[in-house]
């Protein structure tokens, strides 16, 4: 099993978004047969398997073992992935397009490179699946808390000049066999936890309210093995 998968078909896209479904397929993070998630789920056995039928037409679902109980046959399913992001692909004709509107001071904006970096990295995993490689990535996901909306500015531009430098230090147009990369950097504040949500648990600099946080992603084609 697959820690994330990505959803590219816009036919899967709707089939993980049934209520029913994907009650489905949460409950299949440990594998069962249709007897066994009729039973989990409080659900007639027959609606489940119909369900069962269309997540495994759609790559959701897969067969993990079948058992013989006297003259009958089980089959025994397992989710594909403990969890599953929606591709914007699966939206093609209204997916963020980053270039549209470019503004470094925009959250909408910041979205949009998001959703771009969840394309592009389904894309990434889905080719080298096939492959049978390793896709070759770095992030850094970190926490920190500004005094003042001025130090805030004050980390973003240093922020910006530093990548810059890295980026004109490490960029060389005419490389031979070399390899685009896409380095993503963000600054957004942390929304509150909803009432009753678990506690974070990401470290001790986490905080409620009044935090921010930044991540930078790379990541490279299909079919490029990772590099130790």
């Amino acid at each position: 099993m697959l820690d994330v998968a990505v959803i590219e078909e816009p036919a899967a896209a709707e089939a993980s978004l049934d209520p029913m479904r994907s009650r489905i397929l949460a409950a299949l993070a440990e594998p069962g047969s249709a007897a066994m998630l009729a039973v989990r789920l409080g659900l007639p056995r027959q609606k489940v398997n119909y369900h069962l039928k269309e997540l495994e037409r759609h790559g959701l679902v897969e067969l993990a073992e079948e058992r013989r109980k006297g003259s009958v046959t089980e089959r025994v399913y397992g989710a594909t992935a403990a969890s599953y992001v929606i591709s914007p692909s699966a939206l093609a004709a209204v997916s963020p397009d980053p270039s549209r509107s470019p503004d470094q001071l925009s959250a909408r904006w910041l979205l949009a490179l998001g959703a771009r970096l969840v394309q592009e990295v389904g894309t990434l995993l889905t080719g080298a699946a096939r492959a049978k490689q390793r896709v070759a990535s770095f992030g850094i996901d970190a926490e920190v808390r500004f005094a003042s909306a001025a130090d805030r500015m004050a980390f973003a531009d240093e922020l910006a000049q530093a990548v810059a430098g890295l980026v004109g230090r490490y960029h060389d147009e005419s490389a031979p066999g070399g390899r685009r990369n896409r380095v993503i950097v963000g600054l957004h504040q942390i929304p509150a936890p909803h009432p009753g949500a678990r506690p974070s648990t990401t470290g001790p600099q986490q905080e409620a309210r009044g935090t921010r946080a930044y991540e930078i992603e790379a990541g490279q084609e299909a079919g490029q093995e990772e590099r130790p």
